[in-house]
């Protein structure tokens, strides 16, 4: 009678384990779906930026060919890939140093308008980077401590990788206004 008391406790303890750990890895899903959000709605302004960049800086038509390939390439690729998502935000960055170049440009209203939506946008992906990675942060330490790292390791629950695209910031844009 006691045996069995102590394995349903034990049964109920296992249950409630795996269920967190299953609601915590649905967490660090929805937190990723909403940095794809957000990286869909920045990219849905790119055809935009680039047009209203595109007349004043014709000499840059390298870089709006490879923003629209890349962007048609996030876009079309049914599964979320950060890294793609990366390239693109650096060349973004690149398209905003060209504009910067033409002062007739940075006074267009309608440049004025898509640089404030960029501007909320990417504080909104900021912020969904932020809750990834603590979603990411939460569950990943879950799985690593114990007791439930032994379900976690009896069940297959994996660690997430925490959302890095920053390394773009790193590299100097450089922008060739040809002569």
């Amino acid at each position: 009678m006691i045996i069995g008391i102590v394995i349903g406790i034990i049964i109920l303890i296992v249950f409630s384990m795996y269920n967190t750990l299953v609601k915590m890895r649905n967490k660090v899903k929805q937190a990723e779906s909403g940095i794809d959000v957000y990286l869909n709605q920045r990219f849905d302004l790119i055809p935009n930026l680039v047009e209203c960049v595109k007349g004043y800086s014709k000499h840059e038509k390298d870089i709006f060919e490879k923003i629209v390939k890349l962007r048609t390439e996030y876009m079309n690729n049914k599964k979320t890939n950060l890294q793609q998502a990366e390239k693109l935000n650096n060349n973004m960055n690149k398209i905003i140093a060209v504009a910067e170049n033409y002062p007739e440009l940075k006074a267009s209203e309608q440049y004025l308008n898509l640089q404030k939506n960029l501007s909320k946008i990417e504080s909104q992906l900021q912020a969904a980077r932020r809750i990834y990675n603590n979603e990411v942060t939460r569950y990943n330490t879950k799985i690593a401590t114990v007791p439930s790292n032994i379900i976690a390791g009896v069940f297959g629950f994996k660690e997430a990788n925490l959302f890095t695209i920053e390394e773009y910031k790193k590299e100097n844009i450089e922008i060739n206004l040809g002569e």
